[in-house]
Order: C-alpha cells, then sequence, then structure tokens
C-alpha cells in the first residue's frame, strides 16, 4: 500500500450492477488478502441505505469509502465523503461508469483494485445543482428523456436504446433558454444543455473538452443540433457531436431558466422536468483515489 492508502476501507457495493452472477465481495476479498488494512463491506438493498452507510461510517471510522457498481453507487458515496478526510475509490461494475471514464480507472475489478491499492489521492470539485449534488454530468433536454425512458422501461442493451433513442428524437423539442453567469444574460435556442464538471459521457463521448475536475470551475454546453446517430453514439460508443454544433461558456455559478419544463438528469439520474437550473462550484470537496499517471 502506498503512503496515501488507509488503514480501514468500506465498501459500499451495489449487487445488481454489471454482472449479477458475480460476488463482488469474494472478489474483493481474495484480492485484498494482502492488504494490511481492515476491510467492511456494505451491500445496497434499496432500502434506508443512506441511514445504514452513515451507521456503518459511524461505527467503523473508514479512511476510504469505495463505491462497487455505476455511476448511481459512486453519487451515493459521494455525500458521505463530502467535506470530510475520507478518499473516494472507485470499483467500477455498473451500466453507467462515466466517472471513472472520467478518471482511467479501469472496468476491471483486478485493475480497479490496483489503483486502490497504489494510487495517489486528489482533489475533485463537486457541483450543486438545484440543490443536488453532482460530480460528473448533468443534462437537460434529449439525454434526459433519454435516460428516463431506459430507467423506467424493460428495454435493455443496444437495440433497446437504439429503439428508445428514436422515440426520443422524433419526440424532440427545442429549448429557448436564458443564461445568466458572470453578470452576463444569453439567449440561445438548443435542443440540449448540458452542465459538465467532467469532459465525457461514459461511453467516452467527449462532450466538453475543456472539462476538469479540480480547477474550480464548471461548463455549460449548448448543444445547437443533434442528429440521430449523433444521439446514438453518445451511450453506444466513444463519438463526440460535431464542435461546430456546440457552444460553451466556463463559469463557477449559472442560472438557467427555460420557455418551459424539460427532461433533467444528474450523472445518469433521472429527477424530472423543470423549468430552469441553478448550478455553482464547490471547490476541492472530496478527496478521490486515482492512477498515479493522472
Amino acid at each position: 500500500m502506498t503512503e496515501n492508502s488507509t488503514s480501514k476501507i468500506l465498501f459500499v457495493i451495489n449487487p445488481k450492477a454489471g454482472t449479477a452472477s458475480q460476488n463482488y465481495q469474494t472478489i474483493i476479498q481474495n484480492y485484498c488478502k494482502h492488504f494490511p488494512s481492515s476491510l467492511d463491506f456494505y451491500t445496497l438493498t434499496g432500502k434506508n441505505d443512506e441511514y445504514e452507510i452513515d451507521k456503518a461510517i459511524t461505527r467503523l471510522q473508514p479512511n476510504t469509502i469505495a463505491a462497487v457498481g455505476g455511476d448511481g453507487t459512486v453519487s451515493m458515496v459521494v455525500k458521505k465523503v463530502l467535506e470530510t478526510d475520507m478518499n473516494l475509490a472507485i470499483i467500477p461494475t455498473g451500466s453507467a461508469n462515466g466517472m471513472a471514464r472520467e478518471l482511467n480507472i479501469s472496468e476491471n475489478i483486478d485493475e480497479a483494485l490496483k489503483i486502490l491499492e497504489n494510487g495517489v489521492v486528489k482533489k475533485a470539485d463537486v457541483l450543486k445543482i438545484n440543490n443536488l449534488l453532482c460530480i460528473h454530468l448533468s443534462d437537460i433536454g434529449l439525454n434526459a428523456h433519454l435516460i428516463k425512458y431506459f430507467d423506467r422501461g424493460s428495454m435493455r442493451g443496444k437495440w433497446g436504446y437504439a429503439k428508445l433513442a428514436l422515440k426520443v428524437f422524433f419526440r424532440r423539442q427545442n429549448i429557448q433558454a436564458i443564461f445568466r453567469f458572470d453578470g452576463k444574460e444569453i439567449k440561445r435556442k438548443t435542443l440540449m444543455v448540458v452542465v459538465a464538471n467532467a469532459s465525457k459521457y461514459g461511453t467516452g463521448a467527449v462532450i466538453n473538452p475543456r472539462g476538469n475536475l479540480n480547477d474550480g470551475l464548471f461548463e455549460v454546453v449548448v448543444i445547437k443540433h443533434i442528429g440521430l446517430l449523433t444521439l446514438l453514439k453518445l451511450w453506444l460508443r466513444p463519438n463526440s457531436p460535431n464542435p461546430d454544433n456546440i457552444e460553451t461558456f466556463q463559469t463557477n455559478e449559472v442560472s438557467i431558466q427555460f420557455n418551459k419544463k424539460f427532461h433533467f438528469q444528474i450523472d445518469g439520474e433521472y429527477i424530472g422536468k423543470v423549468k430552469g437550473v441553478s448550478a455553482k462550484m464547490l471547490s476541492t470537496q472530496i478527496n478521490i483515489i486515482v492512477p498515479k499517471e493522472m
């Protein structure tokens, strides 16, 4: 273990993430046999998880909490390490692992555990959007609408996604948006607005080349046009929209108003419809274990 490693690690495991047949706790215990740290586990049940994690933290006093799951599990753990001395480790096993991809953390469990063992701790910013935490990407419009259908429907896999993307694309609506930031007011017509702390979606599609998790700033990405093929590739492969169809503003605080309510998501979780969002940067609020080369 490195000098940044910890003596107590709490693994928060989402058993429904990834391949259901895998026993993540056993895999982790087998890999970590030689760790000088004490290991504890909490498996999410969907009932009172936040309360139970708080109880585990109080009882165990861990130095690191490892999120074993997708972006939803990471978001849950971020709330617990926010403004504390505890470190966040990410063991990506979900269907959406955008934050892990952003940090170059492998989706191979052994490789991710190797980063937990030998990585370094870096500070990272967190966004607060409509009083909800965002560590990765939030958006309003097409992609959020797609996430709503995907999460609440029975269709899965690439074909399921493609069918839902077609449905969303042919129901798309123009968004009339007013952006207020840094003493300016800007009006734009758009199909989708991204509030981005990071640079890319979980597929690797770069939506925000200026994204940096510890620069004290975030970006508002205004997508003026997006074709069906591009929408499909946002989730299915690392393909990015044409930069000519994108406008980006950089700030640490913004208020955005829309002409009516539109679909809204944060870190891959559908929130609902909103007629506006307010976002503010919370600088260097969490400690994340990342690969040494970052």
